[in-house]
């Protein structure tokens, strides 16, 4: 296989250290709202998925009935502390210029989210044109779907199969294979917790590296091995 046509990025818990963030406000307002758990248990169980899809999981495993409102409540607390706690995963700059050919975001987060976070973090100028939200394909579906991988190699004028993604939760890997994609995934963030790298494996990821400095060699390596798709 040649290099890869495009390299996709997850955004929340592979680029920035979000998810531990987003895990202790919706953990918090879980409680308040009866259903007991922590933020650790949080982002290894759901990591990866939209609080809307979180509260519907939790209702069906626990027959909790849990307010709509929670969701809106949610985005407004994540998003205020965002703007003051939110840091990019270290090595995320060094590993995105390292990355010379066409790269790219997927990610469930929201547009207006992700420039903001993009921005504070100075990661926004290596993806400017190159960023997709879930929420704004054709059926906005969110991971673990496809479609947002899928539109993304669509408007790149990449082939699914000749593009690698970098994902953190094992719903991202699902959809990245359910794409026809090779995975790599990714442990360095806040969030992770021990043997989640074996999650990510099961999941589908053809390996797993701790840290942005080992991207690029992983990928070289990878790239000359097309047997995994």
């Amino acid at each position: 296989m040649p290099a890869p046509e495009l390299v996709i990025f997850d955004c929340d818990g592979v680029l920035i250290d979000s998810e531990i963030i987003a895990a202790r406000v919706e953990a918090r307002l879980l409680t308040e709202a009866g259903f007991e758990i922590t933020a650790e248990e949080l982002a290894e169980r759901y990591a990866g998925l939209t609080f809307k899809d979180i509260l519907l999981a939790i209702e069906k495993e626990s027959e909790l009935p849990l307010q709509a409102s929670l969701i809106e409540l949610a985005e407004t607390e994540v998003d205020r502390k965002l703007k003051t706690d939110i840091r990019a995963v270290e090595g995320a700059h060094e590993a995105v210029v390292g990355v010379t050919g066409r790269k790219c975001i997927c990610s469930n987060s929201s547009r207006q989210r992700l420039e903001a976070t993009l921005t504070k973090t100075r990661l926004l100028p290596f993806f400017e044109g190159a960023i997709y939200s879930s929420l704004d394909t054709p059926s906005g579906l969110p991971k673990p779907a496809p479609d947002v991988f899928l539109f993304a190699a669509e408007k790149d004028g990449a082939d699914p199969a000749h593009c690698f993604v970098i994902e953190d939760s094992v719903h991202g890997v699902a959809g990245a294979r359910a794409a026809g994609m090779r995975v790599i995934g990714f442990t360095g963030g806040a969030h992770i917790q021990p043997g989640h790298a074996d999650r990510l494996m099961e999941a589908g990821a053809e390996t797993v590296i701790h840290r942005f400095r080992d991207l690029a060699g992983v990928l070289a390596a990878l790239s000359e091995w097309d047997g995994a798709v």
